[in-house]
């Protein structure tokens, strides 16, 4: 893989950038400031960033949020020392496929990085066989009738919506629409009747709790899945009450993931 690293301390810089190359992964870059990062990252692309919360010139979270605004292909590594307590659950919904908080040992790098590694390797490949699936066929013939259960994705984060898409068109499931806020994923809910709503909690103009009554309203049948960067007991029973039937915790990952839904479908 190839990585950036951007982090101010030099040690840190060296240090991952020793580990990582030692494990087989090119490192294209090391900077140590928050300004030029998304530069860096159109010049040198990268298919992992770790970056630092903590940065000189800009905020990890803000170059966080771009990053997976503008090049969703990209994984970001969250880092950080910060002992704020909502830092994970942020840097989840921002779209982070992985997060270490320091201080940490070297083996729990190389299993962040495999585990980040390997869950968009199996998203890419479901991807990479869903765009050649959608190709229109070469006869004239009508294409066979579709009878995988119906997904729609709600997240305004388009890294984590990509994710998504691939890992559970992996395990068998038909997305028809995607949403990037509240009120869209009540109107693809209404439109497509889907058999499952996967619906992140933080989204604009309609927060996924607001939305979960309206969806359940529109489409009674559906069963609606929270994704949160944290499930707290209040979360989970302010959506247990609303109707939901569970919830994904981001950064997702993919045996959880197969797990949950062979168990929503009795599989």
């Amino acid at each position: 893989m190839r990585i950036l690293i951007v982090d101010d301390n030099a040690s840190m810089r060296i240090l991952l950038s020793t580990l990582l190359a030692d494990r087989g992964h090119q490192i294209v870059g090391s900077l140590a400031e928050g300004n030029g990062v998304m530069e860096a990252v159109d010049r040198l692309t990268p298919d992992i960033v770790c970056l630092d919360y903590q940065l000189p010139g800009r905020d990890g979270l803000d170059i966080l949020e771009e990053i997976n605004n503008a090049r969703p292909e990209i994984d970001v590594l969250f880092m950080t020392a910060s002992e704020e307590p909502e830092i994970e659950r942020k840097a989840a919904d921002a779209g982070a496929a992985g997060f270490l908080r320091k201080p940490f040992g070297q083996k729990q790098v190389i299993d962040e990085i495999q585990d980040v590694v390997a869950t968009r390797e199996q998203a890419s490949a479901a991807n990479q066989q869903n765009e050649l699936a959608a190709q229109p066929p070469t006869e004239a013939s009508a294409p066979p009738a579709d009878h995988r259960p119906r997904v729609v994705i709600a997240d305004d984060n388009s890294s984590i919506r990509l994710l998504l898409k691939g890992l559970l068109s992996e395990l068998g499931l038909n997305i028809v629409g995607q949403a990037t806020n509240g009120e869209e994923a009540v109107k693809a809910a209404q439109t497509h009747q889907p058999a499952v709503l996967f619906l992140d909690v933080n989204m604009p103009l309609l927060s996924g709790l607001e939305a979960l009554p309206r969806i359940r309203q529109v489409s009674p049948k559906t069963a609606v899945v929270m994704v949160t960067g944290s499930a707290s007991r209040e979360l989970v029973e302010q959506a247990a009450a609303g109707g939901a039937r569970g919830y994904v915790v981001k950064p997702v990952r993919p045996a959880y993931l197969e797990a949950f839904v062979k168990k929503l479908f009795n599989r």
